[in-house]
């Protein structure tokens, strides 16, 4: 459609040299309303586009929906009521398979959620460690560090989107036995880039997605952890850092998570089995990275 980015007039002002008007390409940033049968459930502070994947895979990391068969179709319609307003493709509405449960009522998050914030509508941290369908546990993946070193540049290579913008987030899925890359998704909301992906994998069936690698371009938060679970990754790596509460709910999930990968450093923080070095993976009870390097 068009709405990834918009052009916007600036002043660029370069310190002992002056200003120059000129145009300027930015992320475009608008809400999406997610209804399930026609009941809204949640607004999201989105980048327009693949909207379909980025609300199967909400219903995913909600607990809604867990495959492919759980998810019939989904239609853009108008605004509130949709009473013959224009429709500005802002409103979602998703259809369940038969038999698949509606939402709760007092489940629904009926106030926006922000760009940066996948879990702002919860009541409660405890409401928000939803268990999943497709424990990862014994997922038995092992991959080596110069694979996973790879994979920020990778993912950088293919932002189109942040080569315009400088203003998106962006999230891959990695075949572990192949490295392929499977599919990459931008969004100015992290958590949104992530869903989408995970929506691609529901409406391709490929849900649980045991042995592949999520990486994500910025820090590792407890959304994206829960994210990656509750859709059965094993693996979540990332550029920047992750924080306390993702390092806690990945060692609770059974996910092994790596933060900030960089050049020939990385941090393994959760599960450092499925990190082969020398020939095999890092012992579990083995404190891996506990040198490496935070830089920013």
């Amino acid at each position: 459609m068009g709405r990834i980015t918009t052009r916007r007039p600036v002043l660029k002002l370069t310190l002992g040299e002056g200003a120059v008007r000129r145009a300027d390409t930015l992320a475009v940033e608008e809400p999406l309303e997610i209804r399930v049968g026609g009941s809204p459930l949640a607004v999201t502070m989105r980048t327009p586009g693949h909207d379909v994947e980025l609300a199967a895979g909400f219903l995913v990391s909600e607990g809604i929906i867990a495959r492919t068969s759980d998810f019939h179709s989904a239609i853009h319609c108008g605004g509130p009521g949709t009473g013959g307003q224009e429709n500005t493709y802002n409103v979602l509405d998703i259809s369940l398979a038969q038999g698949v449960p509606l939402p709760d009522p007092e489940a629904a998050r009926r106030f926006y959620t922000t760009s940066s914030c996948g879990v702002c509508g919860k009541a409660s941290i405890d409401a928000v460690r939803t268990v999943s369908q497709h424990p990862v546990v014994d997922d038995d993946i092992e991959v080596g560090p110069e694979q996973i070193a790879s994979f920020p540049d990778r993912l950088r290579a293919e932002q189109a989107a942040f080569d315009k913008t400088g203003g998106l987030h962006a999230a891959a899925l990695f075949d572990a036995d192949t490295g392929e890359m499977l599919v990459l998704r931008e969004d100015v909301g992290r958590h949104n880039a992530v869903d989408k992906v995970v929506g691609w994998a529901v409406l391709n069936d490929r849900l649980p997605l045991r042995r592949q690698i999520l990486q994500v371009s910025g820090r590792a938060s407890f959304e994206l952890v829960q994210k990656a679970a509750m859709a059965g990754i094993p693996m979540l790596s990332a550029v920047s850092a992750p924080s306390s509460l993702a390092a806690e709910l990945a060692d609770e999930s059974g996910v092994t998570l790596i933060g900030f990968v960089r050049g020939r450093t990385m941090n393994i923080y959760t599960h450092a089995h499925r990190v082969r070095v020398g020939g095999g993976g890092i012992g579990a009870s083995e404190p891996a990275a506990e040198g490496a390097s935070h830089a920013r």
